[in-house]
Parts: structure tokens; C-alpha cells; sequence
């Protein structure tokens, strides 16, 4: 073990926290998202409070975040933001891969995309503008994976197209059906 000089702290100091990516659509704007966030990591519990420290002073104290759990390798119960706790759900099918919801007592509920944190910073910037934008129909999943159809894009939510809702569940088998 090295020798440490006098007076010399031997705890860590740990590293400053990156600055926040965040682009909101304007106050009172209609769209289907509310803004972007780009994290620097898949660590949901290292970039949610700051993320909802800065959303607690726009729109009130954020008390519950829900996502999908694709995005996000661990899923904590609840992560500690500031002076409170905000708790956690995870969906897979249930809910956009590519968005956040946030909900908070005094304002409602607010979806931000998730732009995916190893997205280079042309492509990154394009979707924050994208989903911040005023007006704003896209889905998430549609603004970061445009040409897909096999999940959450437009395509998938075209009521123009037959339904048939035994095909949205389990497998159905002939003696299922009579």
C-alpha cells in the first residue's frame, strides 16, 4: 500500500456527473411526446435523478417513472432523486421501448423519448429535435426506428386493417374456439 501524504483524504472522490441531455417541447404545446432525454448510460438508478431533479422544478415533484425494461438491463423498485423517492415500473409489451413516463401529483403524466445512449450526436440530436418539436404525432419507437412495423410504429396502430384480437394473445387452439 502506498504511503499516503499528511493530511490527505484516502476516500474516492467521485467523478462529476456528465451534463443533462434534455429537450422539452414548449410550454403549452401540443404533441404526442413532451420532449427527449439522452442518457449516457443503460444505469437507470446513475441517470434518473438528475433527469427528475430537473423535471421537479418544470413540473412538480415526479414520483413515479414506468418504462420498458428492454432498455434498461436492471430494473430498481425505486430510485432515490434528490430529497425523495421515485418509484419504478417496467412493462415489455405494455409500454413504448424507446419512452419514459413520468408522473407527478401536481401536473399529470409526461412521455419523453429515450434516445438510446450510444446514439452518435448527429443522430441524437435529430431525434431530440424530432420529439420536441410542436405538433409532434411520431411515436417514440417511430422517430427511432422509422422504417420498422413490427413494433410500436405506425403500422402497428393502423385501424385501416382487419383485427383479429386472438392474434394480440395466446396462441389459440381449435378447442379454444368453439
Amino acid at each position: 500500500m502506498a504511503n499516503s501524504p499528511e493530511g490527505s483524504s484516502s476516500t474516492p472522490v467521485s467523478a462529476p456527473r456528465p451534463p443533462l441531455r434534455l429537450s422539452l417541447t414548449p410550454a403549452g404545446a401540443r404533441s404526442r411526446l413532451d420532449g427527449a432525454w439522452w442518457p449516457h448510460s443503460r444505469d437507470l438508478e446513475r441517470e434518473l435523478p438528475a433527469l427528475v431533479g430537473e423535471l421537479d422544478r418544470a413540473w412538480g415533484r415526479i414520483t413515479h417513472a414506468t418504462f420498458n425494461r428492454h432498455l434498461w438491463p436492471d430494473t430498481p423498485y425505486g430510485v432515490r432523486a434528490g430529497s425523495h423517492e421515485v418509484r419504478l415500473g417496467w412493462f415489455d409489451a405494455e409500454q413504448d421501448p424507446d419512452e419514459i413516463s413520468l408522473f407527478s401529483y401536481e401536473v399529470g403524466r409526461w412521455e419523453l423519448l429515450v434516445v438510446p445512449p450510444e446514439a452518435d450526436s448527429e443522430r441524437a440530436a435529430r431525434l431530440m429535435a424530432s420529439a420536441s418539436r410542436s405538433g409532434n404525432s411520431d411515436t417514440a419507437a417511430a422517430l427511432v426506428e422509422p422504417d420498422s412495423t413490427d413494433r410500436w410504429g405506425a403500422s402497428r396502430w393502423d385501424d385501416s386493417r382487419p383485427r383479429d384480437w386472438r392474434a394480440e394473445s395466446a396462441t389459440v387452439t381449435d378447442s379454444d374456439s368453439d
